[in-house]
């Protein structure tokens, strides 16, 4: 490709065609050009440089972007349905409102980036750096992230989601330790082995969710809607499920040891071979639930409904019993607080 002469670089503001044609020419580096509401549809841009450009209001729908450094460019209400940002880089970009259905952003990195209210469903987002990315209110319906790292840096610097639409989302393997996902909707979606570790799910909308052996210690579930999720071998040490809706549940072989699951509903829940130790299910409806082979040493039941609860074999050593209500329930073979068999 010929070499473009000075007088042909790039200048902030020009034209798409301008901005097109350079690129053929072989110029790759237009950083902080100027391209308000450019129509750049279909555009053939990889590996260009646009760092720190203004695209607001423009037209990508399904561009090559391929490998783009876009850190930092305003693509504020930006038009990208269907497009190809696998690699590129949009650290700190503002994609705030900005239309995203069906993109590509495989491998992205975009930290600290704002996608706020942006529409991101069905997007591809495997393995995308999310590290203190702000999608709340987005809309993350179908989109798959596995993978995707949205891993809390520091106290100060965490992955903000609060809001989100993540409704049928695919978040197997991700990394969403602490992270905001307060009132995130994110009802049948697919977060097995996610950690979750820390992570604020207060009030969110967990419904028939897959977290098969997901991380979810020290995390905040209060008022969340967990119902007909599946937790088997869950890690929940220390997480706070006080008033959350575990209703028809599987818990399977969860660890939850100095859980608080204060209020909390888990009517028919499974519990079998959970391990409960130390954890606090006062005024907790377990009513019906299946305990059986579950440790619950130490576990406090104060006012807790066991009735018709299955504890066949279940372990309960120095449990507070004392207001429990074990109507109709199963206790044969339970270890009973003073240590003593149930025949």
């Amino acid at each position: 490709m010929p070499t473009p002469s000075a007088s042909a670089l790039p200048t902030p503001s020009m034209t798409p065609q301008e901005l097109l044609d350079l690129y053929a020419a072989g110029e790759n580096n237009f950083k902080g050009v100027t391209l308000i509401g450019a129509d750049l549809s279909r555009a053939d841009l990889i590996g260009a440089n646009l760092q720190g450009a203004d695209l607001e209001n423009a037209n990508l729908t399904l561009a090559f972007l391929t490998r783009v450094n876009l850190q930092r460019a305003n693509l504020l209400r930006a038009q990208l349905p269907g497009a190809n940002l696998n690699q590129a880089n949009l650290a700190k970009a503002n994609l705030s409102d900005a239309n995203l259905h069906g993109a590509t952003l495989q491998g992205c990195d975009l930290r600290s980036a704002h996608l706020t209210l942006a529409d991101l469903m069905d997007a591809n987002l495997v393995e995308a750096d999310l590290r203190n990315v702000d999608m709340s209110g987005a809309n993350l319906t179908g989109a798959c992230l596995r993978g995707a790292n949205f891993r809390q840096e520091n106290r100060n610097y965490a992955a903000n989601l609060r809001g989100a639409n993540l409704r049928h989302a695919d978040l197997e393997g991700a990394n969403l330790r602490g992270a905001n996902l307060a009132n995130v909707n994110l009802s049948q979606a697919n977060l097995t082995y996610v950690s979750l570790r820390g992570a604020n799910l207060q009030g969110a909308d967990l419904r028939g969710v897959t977290l098969v052996g997901a991380n979810l210690s020290d995390a905040i579930l209060t008022d969340a809607n967990l119902m007909g999720s599946d937790l088997t071998d869950v890690l929940a040490n220390r997480a706070n499920f006080s008033g959350v809706n575990l209703d028809q549940s599987i818990l399977k072989g969860a660890r939850l040891a100095e859980a608080q699951l204060t209020q909390a509903t888990l009517i028919g829940s499974i519990l079998t071979l959970a391990q409960m130790n130390r954890c606090d299910l006062s005024r907790t409806d377990l009513s019906r639930a299946d305990l059986q082979d579950a440790s619950l040493v130490e576990a406090y039941l104060g006012r807790t409904n066991l009735m018709e609860a299955n504890l066949t074999n279940a372990i309960l050593t120095r449990a507070e019993l004392s207001s429990t209500n074990l109507l109709s329930a199963i206790l044969t073979g339970t270890t009973m607080p003073d240590g003593s068999i149930h025949t």
